[in-house]
């Protein structure tokens, strides 16, 4: 049996799954010079780089939306009543 590769590309979408190492996994969510999205470490597809300041406005913008979402307690009674609706259906005849 041929043996599978553990690296490479399907249909452009990066993988690995090669044994985790911590100097790869630090190395690869710090990497100057290059763009916000760099290849995951282990897994498919791509993760922040945290080197590029555009990843850090992502980041800020998800836990502020996390924040307000716990803030407002979307799991009031209020909004969750499940209360009957009556529906008009008027097919123009009389």
């Amino acid at each position: 049996m041929a043996d599978k590769p553990t690296s490479g590309e399907i249909l452009g979408v990066p993988y690995n799954f090669e044994r985790p190492q911590l100097s790869r996994m630090l190395s690869s969510y710090w990497q100057p010079g290059e763009g916000m999205l760099v290849e995951k470490p282990f897994g498919v597809g791509y993760t922040l780089n945290l080197a590029n300041w555009r990843s850090w406005v992502v980041v800020a913008v998800a836990g502020a939306l996390l924040w307000q979402q716990e803030r407002s307690g979307t799991g009031t009674d209020e909004e969750t009543t499940d209360e009957p609706v009556e529906v008009i259906v008027d097919d123009g005849e009389e």
